[in-house]
This record gives C-alpha cells, structure tokens and sequence, in this order.
C-alpha cells in the first residue's frame, strides 16, 4: 500500500494537498516540504497526551469562586521598562515569549533580570546556545549575582522538563525554543513540528504548576518570529525586541499582552555593561538633533499610553534617474507614497522628479497618522531648502485632499510636547473637545498642508 504523503510550510505551519514553490498563507518561496501522512498523525496525536508522558501534572476542574485573583499573583521583574510593557509585572503561571533578531540582547536582557528576580525567587536559566560556564562568564560581565540562579545547558526537552520537577523553580528562561527539540519529534529542531510540540509543554507547565516561563524566540528575515503563526496564539505575551545592532538604542514592544495593553513600548540603552533603561525615552531620542536644518521636524505619536517625541527626517533632491527612487525608513512606506502626492497635488510642489528620503531617528517606527503632519512639512522643508523652527512640533493627520484631521490624546501629546522645551505646535484647526493648553506652549491652528507650509515656509 502507498504511502501517502503531506505537504506543509516549515516557515508558518499551513499544510497543503500538494506542492507548490510558495506559500498560499505567509508568501514564502521554497518553505514546503513534504511528510508522511502516518507520522504527521501520529505526532499530532503525541500532542494531546504529551503532557501526561513528559510527567507534567493534569489538574481537576476548579470552582470559579475558588480562582485566586490577587495582586500577589503579578510580580515586579526589576526593571521599570520589562515592568511597563507587561503591563505592571509578570504574571505567575504566565508564558511570555521575547523574540528578535541574533545579538539584539535578548539573552542579555533575560540574564539581567536574574539579579533582581533571584533576591525572591528561584530561577532556573536554561541555554541550548550557550554552556553554563559560557553562560556564567556573561554573568560575571554583566555583573549579576548568581545566588538562587541555576544554570542547565540542555537541549532535550525531557531532560528539562525533569530538571524542572527536581528544582521546582519560581521562574524559568528557555534561551531559546528554537534549540529545544521533543524526543518523539522526528523532525529537526526548530522545524514546525519541533516549535509547536516544546511550546505546548512549556504552556502545560506555566499554567499546571503556576510557574512564570520567559521563551526567548529568533526572528526570520522578514522580521517575524521564526516557526508557526499558531506560536503566538498559544503564549499570553509576545514582546518583540527592535533596534539595529550598530545603534546603543533597543526598544521593546509588545505586540500581544493577555494581562496588559498592548503596543507599549520599553526604550533601552547598550552599553558595555549590559543594558540599561531609558526612562525618558523622548530626551534620549530628541539628543544631537540639529537646530535650523531644513529637512527634519519633531512629532508626538502614543506608544501605548506613554506619549514619545520623534525626530522625523527628510531629504528631497533633483533625480538623475528616469524613475524617482523613494526609501523610507521607520515609517510606512506606503503612508509616505501617499503624502508625497498629497504634497503634490493638495500642496503645489512638484517633488515628482526628485529622489524623497525620509528616515525616523532612533530607530522608531511610526504606525500612528498623528506623525503625518510631520513628514509633510520635512519634505516641504528640504523641497524649499527652509528650516521648520526648532522649537515648533508638528501633531496631526492629513487626508487625501490635504485638510488636517484631529488626533487622539492631543491634551497628553501637547503636555509632553512643552515638557521637553517646545514653544510652539502645530495641530489642526478642528479637535475633540476641551482641549488643555500648557502654560509656555503656543498653538497654531492650521485647516489643510497649504496653511500649514504657508505659517512655517
């Protein structure tokens, strides 16, 4: 009898009748591959009663009156910004997986918070990358102390799982779910199968035994965390770890918090030393920003709940080339396209033949249209070659027709605005409600990009 066989996409998981070179549901190219239909059932099958074959312990329903829902159950990690973007602490029995690119400092952010969480807490560190004298030589450096810390290098999951049952940990750091691999997994690990087996283990032993499990996790080429989509659905946090390599600046941001908002964001520096918080990521990000330079203006966006001013850069040339070229950087490249051809049609400047740059400093990506306004008058300013004043911000969105919409949380914007020293903003005419003015900081109201370009250039 032949075998029959299954195709699926070892990048997001989705099984298909045949082969095909890309993916109908991620886009990949070349990630199919093909499996015997038996063992596909079979591990399938290992799922339900992997918990009970790992020794992982099955408990009887409980009485909702009975639940535990004190604060006690959220605990503090040692650091304001994890602390911030978790949203108050870490949760027992929670999963929590951080991913990012290799050498970002995940494992270095994971290893600081030992320091603080082993004053109260019994943490197991477990590596698949690293050995523990590798390991305790990072420590050493990073100057955390090693009391209530246990290292174990081990790449199997049965073997941790049992090093777990032995020590009874408070928290547990999987570094990283990539390297752990299931003994009845045939598959490589890493592989689909391999990711989806070892997480579904660590979400039985976070929520059967209360016990607070951090998964670091690396990221693909197109900035997604590596394995299947399904990945993020089972854990309760993803925090995604950004910043480039050649930068000191990191940014933490949760993209899924179960216990939290969402879309908070922990700003963090890298230092010889390990890193270390930013608490004012705004001054951080405004430092060295060139005064009376055409071509850059100052935005306020909302990062969850925490508003953060952004340097939005321009620069705007004659192009030698019969199709324009057109690179942004931090900001939707879509959302640029379109404000080029508002500035063009809406604002009269005839930027079409030239070569647009727009760039975020500090490695910042602006989701938020409340940046749009901003990016305007950064190209019309390096367009006309005229500065935008120094001390002027730029807060709102701008339609297809060039009017100006009003924003969101514009009180909490214009606060931090004339905190950090700006003595003018620019914000559309029309807004939601009573809208406070802090004392020092000038208004101008402005209806469409016209008005806006002619008050400033």
């Amino acid at each position: 009898m032949k075998v029959k066989t299954l195709f699926y996409c070892t990048e997001c998981g989705n099984e298909l009748p045949k082969w095909a070179g890309q993916c109908p549901a991620c886009r990949a190219w070349n990630t199919i591959v093909e499996q015997p239909q038996e063992k596909a059932a079979k591990k399938a099958g290992s799922t339900k009663k992997a918990g009970s074959a790992l020794g992982v312990a099955v408990r009887p329903p409980k009485a909702m009156s009975e639940v535990e829902t004190t604060d006690e159950l959220r605990f503090a990690t040692g650091m304001g910004e994890l602390d911030r973007v978790l949203g108050g602490g870490a949760v027992k029995g929670s999963l929590v997986l951080v991913g990012g690119s290799p050498g970002i400092g995940k494992s270095t952010l994971m290893l600081q918070i030992c320091d603080s969480l082993c004053r109260f807490a019994k943490v197991l560190y477990v590596s698949g990358e690293e050995s523990e004298r590798q390991i305790k030589l990072r420590a050493e450096r990073l100057r955390v102390r090693g009391e209530g810390l246990y290292l174990l290098a081990e790449t199997n999951l049965e073997n941790m799982v049992d090093a777990v049952h032995q020590l009874q940990p408070d928290v547990l750091i999987v570094d990283s779910i990539q390297t752990l691999y299931h003994g009845d997994v045939t598959s490589a690990p890493g592989s689909v199968t391999q990711v989806k087996e070892c997480t579904l283990t660590l979400m039985q032993l976070a929520k059967g035994e209360g016990l607070t499990v951090f998964v670091i996790g690396h990221v693909n080429k197109e900035g997604s965390i590596a394995g299947p989509k399904v990945l993020e659905h089972m854990v309760d946090c993803v925090l995604t770890f950004e910043g480039e390599r050649q930068m000191a600046y990191r940014i933490l941001r949760a993209t899924k918090n179960r216990f939290g908002a969402t879309n908070e964001i922990g700003v963090f520096e890298m230092g010889e030393e390990g890193l270390s918080e930013v608490p004012n990521p705004s001054e951080a990000l405004l430092a060295g920003r060139p005064k009376d330079a055409p071509g850059t203006c100052v935005t306020c966006v909302m990062e969850g709940v925490r508003p953060v001013l952004a340097e939005i850069q321009a620069l705007v040339v004659p192009s030698s080339l019969g199709n324009p070229r057109r690179v942004s950087n931090g900001f939707e490249y879509s959302r640029s396209m379109l404000l080029l051809a508002v500035l063009e049609k809406r604002g009269g400047l005839m930027i079409g033949g030239c070569d647009a740059y727009l760039n975020v400093i500090g490695g910042l990506y602006l989701e938020e249209p409340a940046a749009d306004l901003a990016a305007v008058l950064a190209l019309a300013s390096s367009f006309r070659d005229r500065p935008v004043p120094s001390g002027l911000a730029a807060i709102g969105e701008v339609g297809l027709t060039g009017e100006l919409r009003a924003t969101s949380a514009l009180g909490q914007r214009l606060a931090e605005v004339q905190r950090l020293g700006f003595t003018k903003c620019l914000i559309p005419k029309r807004t939601q409600g009573k809208l406070p003015v802090p004392d020092g900081l000038e208004l101008i109201r402005v209806a469409n990009i016209r008005e806006a370009m002619a008050a400033l250039l």
